[in-house]
């Protein structure tokens, strides 16, 4: 075992917890992870946020002599963690690039005669040899890497500056290290253990269940939706977070929010450091109830009332989603977290990832551009925009991405410039030239073809009627993982779910074939090439034109289910995406193809459960009856808080009364009497006898 020499304890853990903390026993998972880093041992901790991980490191370090280097992705973060051990009289300070350098000589002194036991460095102190030498000296007691997935290129939030932190802990000796995160995929944590170099570790993989988190996925189709939404939620649980993908929308979607009178701040990456403090500090101070920002806001956010959190748009991954939404709900009481979905959005998903995976061809045409516009010093000191434009791309963000590839193979490094808000770029082998650069372009495409993987899977769970929580535990790799009850799968029910007749399998699993034929099957599995659309007139065997023209009325299951209709098989092939059987691929338009579960239940297997379409579903509202009014979100509340009166009364969960899918049907068609209210999906006979009637009267009161 990798064991340090035995030391001697400062205090035990627990004492220590009294002392120091204020607190009389441990949350669940903390005491096993310092136990083991008391022991001496390398690890690797993924904790969920909200679960504590922060005193996993910070107790300790009241335990041992010396003192404990704590690396922090965000200056904000550091001066959080800093200012809250401050204030429970535990001697801690920070050295990031806000601390003039004279300063920063004073902290590191400090380290030296024992004034500090924990110093928060930001991962870029560490390019600077000057720092490393100045760490000479000092007894760094433990290492301790927070916010870990940023090291690995397979995490979601991968910076560069991390890459170093293997060999920086070569050059200081290889004191103890434990590396902690929220988020991490196996591949992602077995990345984090290769980087850092730890020895023997222990890993903790606490739970990532999350019962007090109410996990939503809503269906939007234009942006007034999506601004009801947030203001219904907002309205009703007054203190969260809404997650935007971009900075224009995060100033659009704040504007509009404060216009209604509400206290909000906005932050993004445009902003300066000083902007962005002072707005997260606005909001830590609770002066604002609501922060619109991109995903740059959250780390180390420590207010514990946020009651909500809203992505206005899809994130890029399942990681940043669950870590972002774990933001909410950290005091342990009921929180909602509610994703607002569009397809359409997945666009801007992948403008990023194409941002972030540039090619060898735009790797080499940044490097040409720097070799001509290098000075007699091979130094560059342009911007970002100047580069691009320079290098003749379009996407700055793939820019900064290649001068990140350069850098880490040795062909550049970047420095700060005094007085600038830029950083230059110094060519530290000019003798290369573009053409000879030794680019891993399998390495490229491997890393793009992952990142293109997350997306998916964020879409697929989107798409998918599978508890939220649940799907998510078992994307970590939590395979027994329960049901939550809480979330808007769990609280619909949705249709009847339940295995098939052999009827049903037999009309599925013709389904199925239908979408392989319409599919192309490679050795990653099975890629889309049509939309559902296509997919269910060829099995109509529809003569239109665009099925002519394709030639899909040439295959084999053209007009297999003519007899179902257009309304159960569009209704059925609903049930098998959330079903898991099917999966719609990210691209320019949303294209359906088999998953591996669709792929056995095809070749026969039944181990699966439909929410199957009923005769009313398939058949839809008798436009002759009913008019579509459109939803109001208010008038959509109203019926929900009155579903759930009914729901308590009967002591029956809320779908039992009606779906949410029914509750929208009848906030959109708006029946005004009993007759009318069985026109709507999903109100039968019997429900309309035992629940329609409240409805109907709030209905007509709402004019």
């Amino acid at each position: 075992m990798a064991f340090r020499k035995s030391r001697k304890l400062l205090l035990k853990p627990l004492d220590a917890l009294k002392k120091h903390f204020g607190h009389g026993g441990f949350l669940d998972g903390q005491e096993r992870v310092i136990e083991q880093i008391v022991s001496g041992r390398d690890g690797l901790v993924v904790m969920p946020t909200g679960g504590g991980k922060s005193l996993c490191y910070q107790l300790p370090a009241m335990c041992f002599t010396g003192v404990t280097l704590v690396v922090s992705p965000l200056i904000a973060l550091m001066k959080d963690q800093v200012d809250a051990l401050v204030a429970k009289g535990i001697p801690a300070t920070l050295i990031n690039s806000t601390v003039p350098w004279e300063e920063q000589k004073q902290r590191l002194q400090g380290m030296r005669t024992g004034r500090w036991k924990l110093v928060y460095v930001a991962p870029e102190r560490f390019r600077a040899e000057s720092f490393l030498r100045a760490l000479e000296g000092v007894e760094v007691s433990l290492f301790a890497v927070d916010e870990a997935h940023c090291l690995s290129q397979w995490g979601h939030d991968f910076r560069p500056d991390y890459m170093r932190l293997g060999k920086a802990l070569e050059k200081i000796g290889r004191p103890q290290c434990v590396a902690l995160t929220a988020t991490a995929t196996p591949v992602v944590r077995e990345d984090i253990l290769q980087v850092l170099g730890l020895r023997e570790p222990f890993e903790v993989v606490s739970g990532f269940s999350r019962p007090n988190l109410s996990l939503t996925i809503t269906a939007v189709d234009k942006k007034a939706q999506k601004l009801d939404r947030v203001r219904a939620v907002a309205s009703a649980h007054r203190t969260g977070i809404v997650y935007c993908a971009t900075r224009k929308k995060v100033e659009e979607v704040s504007e509009t929010l404060a216009s209604w009178g509400m206290r909000v701040i906005a932050y993004h990456g445009g902003m300066s450091d000083g902007e962005r403090e002072k707005a997260q500090e606005i909001f830590l101070s609770r002066k604002a109830d609501v922060a619109v920002a991109t995903n740059a806001f959250g780390m180390g956010i420590d207010r514990p009332d946020v009651r909500f959190v809203v992505h206005y748009e899809i994130p890029g991954s399942v990681e940043a989603y669950y870590q972002e939404a774990g933001r909410a709900g950290r005091d342990g009481e009921a929180a909602v977290c509610e994703l607002l979905f569009n397809y359409a959005d997945t666009r801007t998903q992948e403008f990023f990832i194409e941002g972030a995976n540039p090619g060898g061809q735009a790797i080499r045409d940044v490097y040409r551009y720097l070799m001509q516009t290098a000075d007699g010093e091979h130094e560059v000191h342009k911007s970002i925009e100047d580069i691009t434009d320079g290098a003749g791309l379009k996407n700055s963000m793939a820019v900064s991405s290649a001068l990140a590839t350069l850098a880490r193979s040795g062909y550049i490094e970047r420095f700060d410039v005094p007085g600038k808000r830029m950083r230059g770029t110094r060519l530290r082998r000019p003798e290369v030239y573009p053409a000879d650069l030794a680019i891993d372009e399998d390495a490229l495409s491997e890393k793009e073809r992952r990142d293109r993987d997350k997306l998916k899977a964020m879409v697929e769970m989107a798409y998918s009627r599978v508890c939220r929580q649940q799907w998510i535990l078992e994307y970590f790799g939590e395979e027994e993982a329960d049901t939550c009850g809480c979330c808007d799968v769990c609280l619909d029910g949705g249709g009847e779910d339940r295995p098939p007749t052999e009827e049903e399998h037999m009309v599925v699993r013709k389904a199925l074939s239908g979408v392989a034929r319409m599919s192309r099957q490679t050795g990653q599995g099975w890629e889309g090439r049509f939309g559902r659309g296509k997919i269910v007139l060829m099995l109509l065997g529809s003569r239109s034109q665009d099925i002519a023209a394709a030639g899909l009325d040439q295959l084999s299951t053209y007009g297999l289910l003519a007899e179902k209709g257009s309304g159960y098989l569009n209704s059925l092939f609903r049930a098998m995406t959330e079903g898991g059987l099917l999966r719609v691929e990210v691209g320019e338009y949303p294209l359906v193809t088999l998953t591996e579960r669709g792929e056995r239940v095809m070749r026969g297997s039944k181990s699966y459960r439909l929410a199957w379409p009923s005769a009313s579903e398939a058949a839809g509202v008798d436009s002759a009856v009913l008019d579509d009014h459109g939803f109001d979100p208010g008038l959509y509340e109203e019926l929900r808080a009155l579903r759930g009166k009914i729901a308590k009364a009967q002591q029956v969960p809320p779908y039992v009364v009606f779906s949410n899918k029914t509750l929208e049907a009848l906030c959109r068609y708006r029946p005004k009497s009993i007759d009318e209210g069985m026109a709507v999906p999903g109100v039968g006979e019997i429900k309309a006898q035992k629940f329609l009637r409240g409805f109907v009267d709030r209905i007509k009161r709402w004019g």
